[in-house]
């Protein structure tokens, strides 16, 4: 266990925290003016390691083998020279600051943070932290990995639950969920959506799905796994060469001879679960992965028309589920992309203008 202290005056600014993985849809940015929830559980809290915040330098005025040993492989628009280590922490887990209301950065309807820490320290006026809570972002603290300091805290924290019992008391991610707008209350008339958690794995894992391919086709499991990939990996892969078969892989699930596998991250550890054979391994948020391992098959969604609305009168509703089909999130697509070593190959290079240019990626 941990908890952050200002590193002007040393007042304690978290409660104790323990350290989990950063969620890969720690970044997002999901829908329009949709009101997304805390980013972080409470009690832990996860380090980004990259750099982030200013100052900024263009592709162009980049070396690449500068940018390759910092783990970009193709071009993006700019990378960021601001510090490294940005702490995640869910708002309700941040004591003794002050919120700086009017730098909203940008933002329409909260906090943005785009104009740099919006809360100071309560006791030494030190800004310390950016608090985001806009539409369409997930809401988190980001503490300044140069403004605090981690000190240990007082008992270990929990020990890193085992896959075991990860794949027995977990009900993994739902795929659907009611989505509000900015200011709205749930209720019957909330929007019906595929999860934003969902939406990021499936760009997350296409990512790593199509360097697994190395140009060939891939066919994936059907049912939601196919409802993820499927349609992208058609759009993506060119037609011909015998397509190589993906699988799901993990704890408590039989063995198989795919050679992809789509296998689960630990979300506390970030580890990825490793088979005993080789193979081409594709990361899945756990919770995800859990729900399409272990998912019952869904109850049917009726049609309901004047003639046979009487016929279900005394029945339970059908369960909601979205209108459109699973687009997966290209930005966390691209950015998983550009930081693969693949993406730096031959065959990648003559395909990845149309992988990074959202006005051309058109399965989206």
């Amino acid at each position: 266990m941990y908890v952050f202290v200002c590193a002007g005056c040393g007042r304690e600014l978290t409660v104790p925290l323990s350290q989990v993985a950063l969620p890969i849809h720690a970044h997002q940015s999901f829908g329009n003016g949709l009101q997304l929830p805390v980013l972080m559980e409470p009690g832990t809290f996860a380090v980004d390691p990259e750099p982030s915040g200013p100052p900024y330098r263009r592709w162009e005025e980049v070396d690449p083998d500068e940018a390759a040993a910092r783990g970009i492989h193709a071009p993006v628009r700019s990378l960021s020279y601001g510090p490294a280590g940005a702490v995640a922490v869910a708002p309700g887990d941040v004591r003794g600051t002050v919120l700086t209301p009017d730098r909203r950065g940008g933002a329409c309807c909260g906090l943005a943070g785009g104009d740099g820490p919006n809360m100071t320290c309560g006791a030494c006026g030190l800004p310390v932290a950016t608090r985001i809570d806009d539409c369409s972002l997930w809401q988190a603290v980001w503490l300044d990995p140069a403004a605090v300091h981690r000190l240990p805290s007082d008992g270990d924290g929990p020990e890193p639950p085992s896959w075991e019992h990860l794949v027995t008391h977990s009900a993994g991610t739902p795929p659907y969920e009611p989505l509000v707008r900015w200011g709205a209350r749930p209720g019957p008339h909330c929007q019906w959506s595929w999860s934003p958690r969902w939406a990021a794995a499936a760009g997350h894992a296409l990512a790593h799905l199509l360097v697994a391919s190395r140009g060939r086709p891939v066919t994936v499991p059907p049912g939601p796994a196919g409802q993820m990939f499927q349609g992208a990996l058609g759009k993506l892969l060119p037609a011909g060469p015998p397509p190589l078969r993906a699988g799901l892989a993990g704890p408590g699930l039989p063995g198989t001879d795919a050679a992809v596998l789509l296998v689960p991250v630990h979300p506390h550890t970030g580890l990825t679960w490793a088979p005993s054979r080789p193979a081409r391994l594709v990361p899945l948020p756990f919770g995800v992965w859990h729900r399409l391992a272990f998912a019952p098959p869904e109850p049917a969604h009726h049609r309901i028309g004047p003639r046979t609305r009487h016929l279900l009168a005394d029945e339970d509703p059908p369960p909601p589920r979205p209108d459109r089909p699973l687009w997966p999130d290209w930005h966390v697509f691209r950015h998983t992309l550009v930081r693969l070593p693949a993406a730096g190959s031959p065959w990648m290079r003559e395909i990845l203008p149309e992988l990074t240019d959202p006005a051309r990626f058109r399965f989206l």
